[in-house]
């Protein structure tokens, strides 16, 4: 049984390198994680992938624990002007769709609230439009009372995970592990306090992007995401 104390994180008895861990792709990174998530996670678990990359980084460790794998479907809401920036995130479980705001891009960039509206609710269309895609007719598998992992391909501003998180915990899982190749430092330590356990293999100081961590970073497709779920 994991004993961990909520809260605890990888770093805090085995140190993460504070230089880039350097990745062939995703499914490499999800082979390394694997091993790592195994040692502090025992007995029955839900492993659930962030699309797209996350998915395929999430396989492998639902391999190595044994666990079904399914998948959490977030959408970033990136600034009107420039996408790419986060202000927020949105993520479902069945029919309830959490939104988490980004409090620092929104006060700086000067988002009013129509604005937020807006993209949340262009981007609840397509998280509804991508949770068929990925899944199909599958209905998603339950959590609540369950050991739940949360893997992504990396942590930046954190906005998918925290939506993720808040989305996960309406079905009240029993605890929650978020398991990731490679995260901004600040983002790590402030999600650690937030979980159960928190793996992260490096959290590089000079952290700027979560493609650093990888040779080959290319887009994932739905294709890829709905191959990684087949049963």
């Amino acid at each position: 049984m994991d004993r961990s104390a909520p809260g605890s994180v990888t770093h805090r008895t085995a140190p993460v390198p504070r230089w880039v861990m350097r990745f062939a792709d995703r499914a490499e990174a999800g082979r390394a994680l694997a091993a790592a998530v195994a040692e502090r996670v025992a007995g029955e678990a839900v492993v659930l992938g962030l699309p797209r990359g996350g998915v395929i980084v999430a396989a492998p460790v639902a391999a190595a624990l044994h666990a079904p794998l399914d998948v959490l479907v977030v959408r970033k809401l990136g600034l009107p002007w420039r996408r790419e920036l986060a202000m927020g995130a949105i993520a479902a479980v069945g029919d309830r769709v959490e939104t988490v705001r980004n409090a620092e891009v929104l006060a700086a960039a000067g988002v009013d609230d129509a604005a937020f509206a807006a993209v949340r609710e262009r981007e609840v269309v397509e998280l509804r439009r991508r949770a068929g895609a990925y899944r199909g007719d599958r209905p998603p598998v339950p959590v609540r009372g369950r050991t739940v992992v949360l893997v992504d391909d990396g942590l930046a501003t954190g906005s998918t995970m925290r939506a993720a998180l808040a989305a996960l915990r309406s079905q009240d899982p029993a605890r929650v592990v978020v398991a990731v190749p490679v995260g901004s430092p600040h983002v790590v330590a402030e999600l650690a306090a937030q979980v159960d356990v928190l793996v992260c293999l490096s959290a590089p100081a000079d952290f700027r992007a979560v493609g650093q961590a990888y040779a080959a970073f290319p887009a994932a497709s739905e294709d890829a995401v709905r191959a990684a779920l087949a049963p």
